[in-house]
């Protein structure tokens, strides 16, 4: 292969990867301010942090009304997607699993595509919850009136109250998830969580599965 031949195959593979790895940020940097890369870090808020609950209904791509607050007393993780998101597609039987429990209630958010296309994704992934066609915004804005959700995917999870229990920005990995949602179902029981019995949010690193806590800005 000639030297100009090899440059123009070499230059095509660097722009794939860009332009996937871009696919699941929320547009491009400049348009996205406060983008954050999504990393799988887990920011945990105490009940002072957040004492409000999250206000969030939609439609689904079905037609059917969404109302996170038809949920309470349940844990609820809110999970934004679309259907050609690497990460997205490899999380999402770990959210299949975690919405069998009968404790935990998964919300999917998609504001990207069609109701074919995410019907088709739920059909190969056999998700059975619903998610909010969010074609309008109106969903993230939500979110974002609380928590920055600058990346996709990424997850809220929900205290039984409604109010946001933790944020994950990126794909959360399955022992991570397992524990976020056995910790909000704990502080909806009445139990201390390991958020309120700190001083405040932190932040954890996905690096390492003994991270140290960190105060975390919001």
């Amino acid at each position: 292969m000639k030297r100009g031949a090899r440059l123009v195959l070499l230059l095509a593979v660097v722009a794939a990867i860009v332009f996937t790895l871009a696919s699941c940020a929320p547009g491009d940097a400049v348009e996205s301010p406060g983008y954050v890369s999504g990393d799988g870090t887990v920011t945990i808020f105490t009940e002072s942090d957040q004492p409000a609950p999250l206000v969030l209904t939609g439609t689904s791509f079905a037609g059917d009304p969404i109302d996170v607050a038809d949920y309470r007393g349940q844990a609820v993780l809110v999970n934004t997607w679309y259907a050609s998101c690497p990460p997205c597609r490899a999380e999402a039987p770990d959210l299949v699993a975690a919405d069998a429990r009968d404790d935990v209630q998964v919300v999917g958010v998609n504001g990207r595509d069609d109701a074919a296309t995410a019907e088709a994704f739920d059909r190969t992934f056999d998700v059975q919850y619903p998610s909010i066609d969010d074609s309008n915004g109106e969903a993230v804005a939500a979110l974002q009136g609380l928590v920055a959700v600058n990346a996709v995917p990424s997850s809220v999870i929900l205290d039984g109250e409604g109010r946001i229990y933790a944020r994950v920005i990126g794909r959360v990995e399955p022992s991570t998830l397992t524990s976020l949602l056995d910790d909000a179902v704990a502080r909806t029981n009445g139990a201390t969580s390991a958020a309120d019995a700190g001083a405040g949010g932190y932040q954890t690193s996905p690096s390492s599965s003994t991270a140290q806590q960190q105060k975390a800005a919001k």
